[in-house]
């Protein structure tokens, strides 16, 4: 008997899974922590009538950066775990430049804690002094 299933069966071929990555692609958390800031706002209250999108564009989730048909369906969403998972992310703080500078060693994290722990340790050892003479 021969073989009885192909060599090659689309199983690892990277421009197919990049395809569908950048296909699902949603908004990034810190994308959608600016667009929650008062100053941004504004543009999700009353958004302008756009023939492309679903629902012409009304009906938006500002944390998941989804458009929806209409309002029922965005209500359903709001219920749904995707929806509460996204915005229990958008709760924390998102990681700034200067933090991942610090993390890698660039910069210091707080130099004002380090100030502060440096002035203790100097009182700590004059009163070391002071007692001992």
């Amino acid at each position: 008997m021969g073989r009885l299933r192909r060599s090659r069966v689309h199983k690892g071929i990277r421009d197919i899974q990049r395809k569908y990555r950048t296909k699902r692609y949603m908004r990034d958390i810190d994308q959608i922590h600016e667009d929650i800031q008062p100053e941004n706002a504004s543009k999700f209250e009353k958004p302008e009538l756009d023939p492309e999108l679903p629902g012409l564009g009304q009906f938006y989730c500002v944390p998941c950066a989804k458009h929806h048909i209409n309002k029922e369906s965005l209500q359903e969403h709001q219920k749904g775990k995707i929806h509460k998972k996204r915005v229990k992310l958008l709760k924390e703080e998102p990681y700034s430049q200067a933090e991942a500078d610090a993390a890698a060693g660039l910069q210091r994290a707080d130099t004002k804690a380090k100030k502060a722990k440096a002035e203790a340790m100097m009182d700590v050892t004059e009163t070391n002094t002071t007692t001992s003479a």
